[in-house]
């Protein structure tokens, strides 16, 4: 079993853009990668006009993320001309996570009988596998943690870690699981779908401390 890819810097993907400021904001504070929810079922969703303009605004090297939960292939082909990668919150099976031409993550919601393993086998393909909390019936952003000791160090894809974190938590997350990057919403609003710039700054720099107290 090959060990999962572990980096000296931990990434930050900001998730949940709605607003222009909110994109120069998340830029500002260091943000590796911006998220955009294409499903309607989202407080935080944007359609194809908003995408469009918001990718707009993201500079090179900062990647752009479109959040899907098991829509129409038709959508997620005309969303990919403003993303450079994909980000499957549903039911998708690999063979449909595969087939729109960018690169490609899977988000997996931490069941009490979800076998990381098997799950970062069956979805080979992807980039990463990045895990949230499970509830019932909510395909992501539930703002709840989950316990992170669940995560096994051997797991054979880069993790992205999301569910509950906050500027508060994420210091103890990226001590505790190592993670590639970490992701999250909620945990720098002021309300759903408007991002703080305090609470952004105070996240990275959140993270940046805690790697710089990583042993060597």
């Amino acid at each position: 079993m090959t060990s999962r890819v572990h980096s000296i810097r931990t990434r930050i993907k900001f998730c949940g853009l709605t607003r222009e400021q909110d994109v120069a904001d998340a830029v500002a504070a260091g943000g590796d990668a911006l998220g955009f929810v294409l499903w309607p079922g989202s407080r935080r969703h944007v359609d194809l006009d908003r995408l469009a303009a918001l990718a707009a605004g993201v500079p090179a090297f900062v990647t752009r993320v479109g959040l899907f939960v098991d829509q129409p292939p038709e959508l997620i082909l005309q969303a990919s001309r403003y993303l450079n990668l994909l980000q499957f919150h549903g039911d998708e099976t690999p063979a449909f996570c595969a087939g729109f031409d960018r690169p490609w993550i899977k988000a997996l919601r931490m069941r009490d009988d979800l076998d990381l393993h098997a799950a970062a086998q069956a979805y080979a393909g992807a980039q990463a596998l990045l895990l949230d909390a499970y509830r019932p019936g909510v395909p992501g952003g539930t703002g709840e943690t989950f316990d992170w000791s669940r995560i096994p160090a051997s797991l054979a894809k880069p993790v992205i870690l999301a569910g509950g974190l906050t500027p508060d938590n994420v210091a103890d997350a990226v001590e505790c699981v190592r993670p590639f990057a970490v992701d999250v919403s909620g945990g720098v609003e002021s309300e759903p779908g408007c991002k703080d710039p305090s609470l952004l700054s105070a996240f990275a720099a959140a993270v940046a401390e805690a790697d710089r107290k990583r042993p060597s």
